[in-house]
């Protein structure tokens, strides 16, 4: 959709079949809330739309894929408020500012109500499921009203957060906007025509008469407790994500159907009821201390995904020793050369010889798909960081082709923001392997779990002394550090996992091989 400032993409807020387009490409100057498509929950149902233009269609059949914004600062659509109560006006909404985000914290806002704004400017910092993010301006105005205070948290994507307007003689009139007036249905001169009669044959919902476009559909009461609540697939997913029950909110769908933009009006309006309000936090032990510690974003989107992966990848794990002397001395020399310069760590030789062994054996640089197995040309490292919210897992892009200084210097500098909360979205989405170091605490060995979609991740454990026999029929002392691949039997065959972690360990025990 091209707007006023640029080209944004509508993304789906809802699951289900596309019946109809109402408005063909290349269509210009539709106003906002316009019907334009037409989406219906069975495929069965989308031969009854063949004939169907849209005339006399009720504003409530576009309300529910219209309410929620595009997730994106720019997609925020103009909310036209009902009636004449408020001047010209327009609602931005919670955006997506990284790639899985799917709900977010506001930590701060930058922006007070009676300031000016212009493209560039930031209005709040956003916590989002990996890192802290900049909300800024890509319109000029003045802030009208805040409608999500500093710390609100589990705010889902598309819920209505700031008001702006071009007329600063017009702040006064919004003193009392409130989020209820955020999501008032556009003014009736954004309908496309006067409401008619619905004909005989035309297909639910029209199942009486057609209301004045304005008027919107009216919402059904709260399922009762127990009571089996009717639900769009995406009202519940944001219901979960936001940790609210579903039973409590009145739904303004088909047949009393709750749908995405009830959830997030619920939310932010704070009257959505907790899920499972009925068994709270697990009762402590009678007399014992405790403090229950808030999840960030980071920490239960990672618990996610974890989960996820645990239960729904098939993990295999394979161990290897590897002497490390060779390495340890080729450090040793290299660092004494950079004597003024950053140190170069074994994590950093890890994480070339894990970069060049992706490239000689690249089918476990893959990720695994409905259809086909991903494999990458490029090696793009994920290295595990632990931060006060959580772990996040920071890119080194291209890691085969980098010198050892310039990955050291690389995860530095990614390991210092992610602690800062200061990573972008590009340094930490994608990935094509991980790598988790817990060495430096003292841990010989452990598996790690997975970071989807990728097929496997390197666990490396601390370095160790041992004496060992020699070829002559002596023995001397070695160290050695054990390292463990987890693989996704789907993509990884047993075969291959252990040829990868042969090349791995020739690369470490013969570190000059590694620039030849």
């Amino acid at each position: 959709v091209e707007t006023d400032k640029a080209t944004i993409e509508w993304e789906a807020q809802e699951e289900g079949y596309l019946a109809k387009i109402l408005k063909g490409a290349g269509s210009k100057d539709i106003a906002v809330g316009t019907p334009v498509a037409v989406l219906v929950e069975e495929a069965g149902s989308v031969s009854a739309f063949k004939n169907f233009t849209g005339e006399g269609a009720p504003a409530a059949t576009a309300a529910p894929a219209a309410a929620p914004a595009a997730p994106a600062p720019t997609a925020a659509a103009p909310a036209k408020p009902s009636g004449a109560s408020f001047p010209p006006h327009q609602v931005l909404n919670m955006p997506s500012l990284s790639p899985t985000m799917s709900q977010g914290n506001i930590l701060e806002w930058k922006k007070k109500v009676g300031d000016s704004v212009a493209p560039g400017d930031v209005y709040c910092e956003v916590e989002t499921d990996k890192a802290t993010i900049s909300w800024e301006s890509q319109e000029d105005g003045f802030v009208a009203q805040i409608l999500l205070q500093g710390g609100s948290k589990d705010v889902p994507i598309g819920t209505p957060a700031i008001v702006l307007v071009e007329d600063k003689a017009t702040l006064d009139a919004f003193k009392s906007f409130t989020a209820a007036d955020a999501g008032a249905k556009p003014a009736a001169a954004a309908a496309p025509a006067a409401p008619t009669p619905a004909p005989a044959a035309a297909p639910k919902p029209a199942a009486a008469p057609a209301a004045p476009a304005a008027a919107p559909r009216p919402a059904a009461a709260p399922a009762a407790p127990g009571e089996r609540v009717k639900a769009s697939p995406y009202a519940k997913k944001l219901a979960a994500e936001a940790g609210v029950s579903l039973s409590g909110i009145a739904g303004t769908g088909p047949e009393g159907r709750v749908v995405a933009a009830d959830v997030q009006q619920a939310v932010a309006s704070g009257k959505a009821a907790p899920a499972g309000a009925a068994a709270a936090a697990p009762a402590a032990t009678p007399g014992a201390a405790y403090v229950d510690i808030p999840h960030t974003q980071i920490r239960r989107i990672t618990a996610q995904r974890l989960l996820e992966s645990k239960t729904t990848v098939p993990h295999y794990y394979l161990s290897m020793e590897v002497a490390v002397d060779s390495m340890l001395a080729y450090r040793e020399d290299a660092n004494a050369a950079r004597a003024k310069e950053a140190k170069i760590s074994v994590n950093d030789f890890v994480v070339k010889a894990a970069a060049l062994a992706l490239k000689k054996v690249p089918g476990v640089n893959a990720s695994w798909h409905g259809d086909f197995i991903r494999q990458y040309s490029g090696v793009d490292i994920s290295v595990a960081v632990q931060t006060p919210i959580g772990l996040l897992t920071p890119i080194v892009k291209d890691a085969h082709t980098k010198r050892l200084s310039d990955i050291s210097a690389d995860v530095k500098t990614l390991a210092k923001k992610a602690k800062e909360g200061k990573l972008s979205p590009a340094e930490f989405m994608g990935g094509t392997f991980t790598i988790s170091n817990l060495g430096m605490y003292g841990v010989k060995q452990f598996c790690a779990i997975i970071n989807p979609p990728q097929a496997a991740i390197l666990a490396v454990g601390g370095t160790d002394k041992k004496v060992v026999p020699t070829k002559e029929g002596g023995y001397k002392e070695v160290t050695t550090m054990i390292v463990t691949l987890s693989c996704d039997h789907r993509v990884v065959d047993g075969a291959m996992g252990a040829e990868w972690l042969q090349a791995f360990k020739g690369y470490i025990e013969s570190p000059v091989t590694m620039f030849i």
